[in-house]
């Protein structure tokens, strides 16, 4: 076990006796939502990875040290910190780790905890990809290399809405990463069910997805998979809709010089400004449908893996 990886004593128990665990990131918390919707939200997707019949496992680094699985006091302290608690992607560990520092782990960082803990299933919103304009700016997320490198199957509604999700999923194809759509044979949108750009497979059921995993374990044990979760049509905002407000954000935040990683979460909060709030209710819905899905594959891989 790696010498700075504390896991959690429940999830630690579930390991051991190979039940199903999902990982859960802390970006979420500290930048994806504000305070108390942010704990409120994390506590409750905790809670539908357990209805699913699995071990949630959120990530974050506390104290210098990696975490696998936070207490709800640790979730809450968070959640208050918001965006005082750095975003930890993989080049930010060194640093925050040696200085006994605080960092909310991205969607690479969970994954990459993930693995030295031996969790095979993530859940979170959705993922990183290629920023619009990046031709020019370069500004790729950590995320899409994260996921041709490491072991785990990432649940998510898609790439985030103010990407450029054509040149995302390109670059997820150029990676070999399976990218496979949950009862749909297009790329979810984030907020909106349908990009138009068409997926390679689709599956139907999470023992589906968990039979697909142990193939992968078996063919390409070094590399995730993307499974793509369209949100519920009762939540879905339509891309025609959404799309003009996160064009306006796009604008704004040049306007102002945001860069970096501090782009995403202006973006999403700017956007939940324009939508009157709309775009928050529907983070929240896809990310609990996102927790149960992961749950249901983690169980049926864990039967898997003990037949």
């Amino acid at each position: 076990m790696n010498p700075l990886l504390d896991i959690h004593p429940a999830v630690a128990a579930a390991l051991q006796a190979g039940q199903a665990v999902v990982a859960l990131e802390s970006t979420i918390i500290t930048h994806g939502m504000p305070w108390p919707q942010n704990v409120d939200t994390a506590l409750r997707v905790e809670a539908a990875v357990r209805s699913a019949g699995a071990v949630p496992a959120t990530v974050a680094i506390m104290g210098g040290r990696l975490k696998a699985g936070l207490t709800p006091e640790d979730i809450d302290f968070l959640g208050r910190a918001g965006h005082a608690v750095p975003k930890a992607s993989r080049r930010d560990l060194p640093l925050l780790l040696s200085t006994n520092a605080l960092g909310a782990t991205t969607v690479a960082t969970t994954m990459m905890v993930a693995a030295m803990a031996g969790i095979r299933v993530f859940a979170t919103g959705g993922i990183g990809g290629v920023h619009r304009g990046a031709e020019t700016s370069f500004d790729i997320s950590a995320d899409l290399l994260e996921l041709a490198r490491t072991p785990v199957a990432v649940v998510c509604a898609g790439a985030k809405a103010i990407l450029d999700l054509r040149a995302t999923l390109e670059v997820l194809e150029t990676q070999g990463v399976p990218v496979l759509g949950y009862r749909t044979d297009e790329l979810p949108a984030f907020y909106s069910r349908s990009s138009g750009l068409k997926l390679p497979g689709l599956l139907h059921s999470a023992a589906a997805f968990a039979q697909a995993l142990r193939v992968q374990d078996q063919v390409a044990p070094s590399q995730g998979m993307v499974v793509a979760n369209p949100i519920a049509p009762e939540h879905e905002i339509p891309a025609g809709v959404i799309g003009a407000h996160i064009e306006q954000a796009l604008a704004e935040a040049a306007t102002r010089g945001v860069a970096g990683a501090a782009v995403t979460p202006f973006l999403l909060a700017r956007v939940a400004e324009l939508t009157g709030g709309a775009s928050l209710v529907a983070n929240i819905e896809l990310v609990l449908s996102n927790a149960r899905l992961a749950g249901g594959i983690a169980v049926a891989y864990a039967g898997l893996r003990q037949a």
